[in-house]
């Protein structure tokens, strides 16, 4: 039986004039909106730093000075990571109701949460606790500002599950989620969406395609899908895997024309949620699209070694997957790193690092070849 996938618009990616990030399309933009409402749809995304901090307003023009507020859900961010003391939460908080000209937002997010920003690399405490962060976003539920209190996340499941026992008046998590990160051993999409689940709440999908890597496989990968279904589009796969997942609010997608729009709203609109048998199908074809990475998929020789804490498998696996990356500086696996290293050796990724050395069972010194992977991480990590 077909489902309806529900489908968010990512307000990240919008139609822009002249290269300006900031100079949006509004006709564009506005056509847009339409198409997406017009089609069921009313979950928009933003955050206060997307479109170098103009993305809100960009929601009020398209969104909520066109549409009535019933027609609508407005989900935005605090921008956690830019955080630096308790004083600067409120006016960032009144600034972006005014950005979007409403009295209430629907779907409030405590914007991506890492160990270093919320246990600090020390463990002591990041800025999430110093700052009252939630005491702050409990208020302004309380005084109907919020409607639905969440934070997103970029960490292991171990920490999301203890914010989740910690903070029980937390709706929401959105996270990373497609069939590529699905066991992945830094992104553990699984195990976070699992223990979203355990705790009874609902998940916001982003990257479904993994920010475009899902549309754009290597050819050994897009053969084996199409010799599943040679109708099916290489993205639909990954918008199904996802559409088949149970308690989601929305899978997100960054939109930047008419034309993506109407395509995600084809994809979704009347998708089969995956069978077992195709199911045991994209497990193996994970291992195709990652052997077709400069390591590749086979990592056992290295299992049980680390390097600062962080296991030797998933730097390489992290290193591998974001080559295979449209832009291999921007995905998630390299942001991840940091987080296991403060998270299990309280190391900060960005100061001086202690000499240490990897030696294979064999005793082969690989020491150099995985701290080069480890060092291209670090430089590209935000």
């Amino acid at each position: 039986m077909a489902l309806k996938s529900p489908l968010g618009f990512g307000m990240m990616r919008l139609p822009v004039k002249n290269g300006n990030p900031t100079e949006f399309d509004y006709d564009q933009l506005f056509q847009m909106v339409d198409l997406f409402i017009g089609a069921g749809y009313t979950y928009f995304d933003t955050s206060y730093v997307y479109h170098n901090g103009k993305s809100e307003e960009a929601t009020r023009k398209a969104v909520v000075k066109r549409y009535p507020r019933d027609a609508f859900t407005v989900a935005t961010k605090f921008p956690t990571f830019s955080l630096q003391k308790e004083e600067e939460i409120e006016p960032i908080f009144a600034q972006q109701l005014e950005n979007l000209g409403v009295e209430y937002i629907d779907y409030y997010l405590l914007h991506n949460f890492q160990t270093v920003y919320y246990d600090g690399v020390d463990g002591k405490g990041g800025v999430v606790k110093t700052c009252h962060l939630f005491d702050h976003a409990n208020q302004w539920v309380r005084d109907g500002k919020v409607k639905h209190l969440g934070f997103s996340f970029h960490s292991s499941a171990k920490l999301l599950d203890r914010i989740l026992t910690e903070h029980p008046e937390v709706e929401f998590v959105q996270i990373p989620l497609n069939y590529i990160d699905w066991e992945s051993e830094l992104v553990q999409a699984r195990e976070a969406y699992e223990v979203i689940r355990k705790h009874g709440r609902r998940v916001v999908i982003m990257e479904p395609v993994k920010g475009g890597g899902l549309s754009m496989v290597p050819q050994t990968v897009e053969a084996a899908l199409k010799a599943m279904d040679p109708k099916a589009s290489v993205a639909s796969w990954a918008m199904r895997f996802t559409g088949s997942l149970e308690g989601v609010i929305c899978n997100l997608s960054g939109m930047s024309t008419p034309e993506q729009v109407k395509d995600n709203i084809n994809t979704v609109q009347n998708l089969d949620p995956l069978t077992e048998a195709e199911k045991e199908k994209l497990h193996e074809i994970v291992k195709l699209y990652k052997d077709a990475g400069p390591i590749g998929a086979d990592l056992s020789k290295y299992k049980g070694l680390t390097l600062h804490g962080a296991p030797v498998t998933a730097i390489l696996e992290a290193y591998n997957m974001c080559q295979l990356q449209p832009d291999p500086g921007f995905s998630d696996d390299n942001n991840y790193l940091k987080n296991t290293i403060a998270e299990e050796a309280h190391l900060d990724i960005f100061g001086p690092l202690p000499e240490e050395q990897v030696i294979l069972a064999d005793g082969t010194d690989v020491t150099e070849e995985i701290r080069k992977a480890e060092q291209w991480l670090i430089e590209n990590s935000f």
